[in-house]
């Protein structure tokens, strides 16, 4: 199975929708969001097609909850897609390797390492500190990622396959 990874959309919309028809052009069957979200967004997620699980982000704080495809939780929030275990946060304050994957946003840059569990900031979509839209997508059976990035000053689309182990 492949999810979808995603944080700091910040209500750009947009963008968001972009990137997740990316992500879901490749396959995607889960979304994960790592806080950060906007209110149009959220929106946005409670319609898809498939499940969207999210975290309140530093910014989130009136955000309200749409419901449909979108669960949202405060952060951290542990859950299991499949055997693989999840904790998702937005800010990096809880990053021991207590499940499988530890996803989380804030620093606005893509981040992937394995120290006993998975590390991965999806990086930006919202393309505020660079002009660069970024999200993930990864494999669960073989933890093959891929990195797509949106160059807004070039409007070319990328992907870089990562394999950052399992």
């Amino acid at each position: 199975m492949k999810i979808g990874l995603i944080s700091d959309t910040h209500d750009q919309l947009d963008l968001t929708i972009s990137m997740v028809a990316r992500l879901l052009d490749e396959g995607v069957a889960y979304l994960i969001h790592a806080g950060d979200i906007g209110q149009g967004v959220a929106d946005y997620l409670a319609t898809l097609p498939i499940k969207c699980v999210a975290v309140y982000g530093n910014t989130d704080t009136a955000l309200r909850d749409p419901g449909g495809n979108l669960i949202l939780q405060k952060q951290p929030y542990y859950f299991k897609i499949g055997s693989t275990t999840f904790k998702l946060m937005h800010q990096p304050y809880f990053l021991t390797p207590d499940t499988d994957v530890v996803v989380f946003g804030h620093l606005h840059r893509f981040e992937c390492q394995k120290a006993k569990a998975l590390f991965l900031n999806p990086g930006e979509v919202c393309a505020r500190e660079k002009p660069l839209s970024e999200g993930v997508s990864l494999d669960l059976k073989s933890f093959k990622l891929k990195y797509h990035t949106y160059d807004l000053i070039n409007n070319t689309w990328s992907q870089k396959g990562i394999n950052c182990g399992k």
